[in-house]
């Protein structure tokens, strides 16, 4: 149906009017949709610039390539119908409006030509499927077939036709409307997350690529824990992310339980999410307890104890991110490495904070000692609170002595201040493992505070102990 309103007045980009003025002379219908729209009734920023049109996509963006660019900056889909034309620092997307089916093994529609009302029923919700009008004669006129003014009034997500075929057809629509959920804070209407749960298994055919980048979307949100919460509701999470899925549920014995690591996690990630926008470091708190499940133990005098979740957990990282398809580069290094450190600071802060062991948390944390340190400080979600008022002076202990330590700057850096082949070339001794423990040697003098971080200083200590070590590897 078409709603009796006009919106010329939000169409401030003169791009809008550029190309309804090209439309008009081809002559060609054409329409700015999805999010755009929706996110003019949001009073949100909206770099989404995506126009359709009636008849071939292609064309139009041909044109107004042409026009506007002599031709520079267009990119062709053909195989999708659709092209992408730059123009300064606007990515405008032009498709033809068609109409899809798809069949129950391929995630690849097969397309054709159609109606505004055609690519309007294919879209994936209501508040992403309304349309306004380019051409100068209804230049700023509404097209909302399916109430999306009234769900956006109601913040409900829905499907425009029957949710079954929606997700069966592109399944990632599922993970899109737990995405729009989480950053908009809507609720999915219940037969809408019905039928997610029931058609759950089609994301199987989806790329893992695709998956993650809702997932990062998700992740990026002022409150992930509503995805992952949505995710795990719904049945996606065990298949997308078992590993995350198993901190779920609570065991007892002997009358003695642990906390739901699940949730404790969402805690975390949202505390997280308060104080930092890095979303490498939002990945790293969703994965940090992951080795809990696998450590897991029942102690009748402790009771239960996850020992050594950390470093399992570390060590879990770079298979859990190959089976995803995550970067297998320095960003899977520093979730490992946050994944392994996570419970030093609390335990530099318990122990008393001595010297050593600030230095060594400064070596080892480098340059992410401050998101270590949000993190370690996310992770006090007891609801004790003289557990948790201990928890935070240890802290604010450890912050502290951490601003005292002379050489914190360079023990960030960390950079052994001997050299391996000048030991070699001084006690005329071939690559051994010796080499190594005196390196470590020196390493440890410098963190007990025995000499300082200096390169004279560690050479002395060398000339020290290096004829003891020696002496015991021959």
């Amino acid at each position: 149906m078409y709603v009796e309103m006009n919106l010329a007045d939000k169409l401030t980009l003169p791009i809008f009017k550029k190309i309804g003025k090209i439309a008009d002379e081809m002559p060609r219908q054409v329409y700015v949709v999805g999010g755009y729209v929706r996110d003019i009734f949001l009073c949100r920023p909206s770099s989404d610039l995506d126009f359709v049109t009636i008849g071939s996509g292609i064309e139009l963006a041909s044109e107004v390539a042409e026009q506007l660019n002599r031709g520079k900056g267009l990119s062709v889909y053909a195989n999708y119908g659709t092209a992408q034309v730059k123009c300064g620092s606007l990515e405008l997307e032009f498709v033809g409006a068609r109409r899809e089916s798809y069949s129950r093994e391929s995630r690849n529609p097969i397309v054709e030509d159609g109606t505004l009302q055609d690519d309007q029923n294919r879209r994936d919700f209501t508040i992403n499927a309304m349309a306004i009008s380019l051409n100068r004669d209804s230049f700023g006129e509404l097209v909302d077939p399916f109430g999306g003014i009234e769900d956006l009034e109601r913040k409900i997500i829905r499907t425009p036709l029957d949710p079954d075929i929606t997700f069966s057809d592109d399944p990632l629509r599922m993970m899109r409307a737990i995405r729009f959920a989480t950053q908009l804070n809507f609720t999915i209407l219940p037969e809408t997350f019905e039928a997610i749960q029931r058609n759950r298994h089609r994301i199987e055919i989806i790329t893992k690529e695709r998956i993650n980048d809702e997932l990062g979307k998700i992740l990026r949100s002022p409150k992930p824990s509503i995805g992952f919460e949505l995710l795990d509701k719904a049945g996606l999470l065990e298949i997308i992310m078992p590993w995350v899925a198993k901190l779920k549920g609570v065991e007892t014995k002997d009358g003695k339980g642990h906390k739901d690591n699940f949730y404790h996690t969402l805690q975390v990630l949202d505390n997280v999410a308060q104080k930092s926008e890095n979303e490498w470091l939002r990945w790293a708190t969703l994965f940090h307890d992951i080795g809990k499940p696998v450590t897991k133990k029942y102690d009748a005098r402790l009771g239960w104890t996850f020992h050594n979740h950390n470093f399992v957990g570390e060590k879990m990282i770079p298979k859990v991110f190959k089976q995803m398809k995550l970067p297998l580069n320095e960003k899977m290094k520093y979730v490992a490495k946050l994944v392994g450190l996570h419970m030093r600071p609390q335990s530099a802060g318990e122990e008393g904070v001595t010297d050593s062991g600030v230095r060594r948390l400064i070596t080892d944390a480098g340059e992410d000692l401050d998101d270590l340190m949000t993190l370690a400080e996310a992770d006090i979600t007891s609801k004790n609170p003289l557990k948790v008022k201990r928890q935070l002076e240890g802290f604010t202990k450890l912050r502290k002595r951490m601003g005292e330590i002379a050489d914190a700057d360079a023990l960030r850096n960390w950079k052994s201040p001997v050299d391996g082949h000048r030991i070699m070339e001084y006690f005329q001794i071939p690559p051994s493992s010796a080499i190594k423990q005196i390196k470590d040697s020196v390493k440890e003098a410098i963190m007990d505070g025995a000499i300082p971080y200096d390169p004279d200083a560690a050479w002395n200590y060398v000339l020290k102990i290096a004829p003891s070590i020696l002496e015991m590897k021959e």
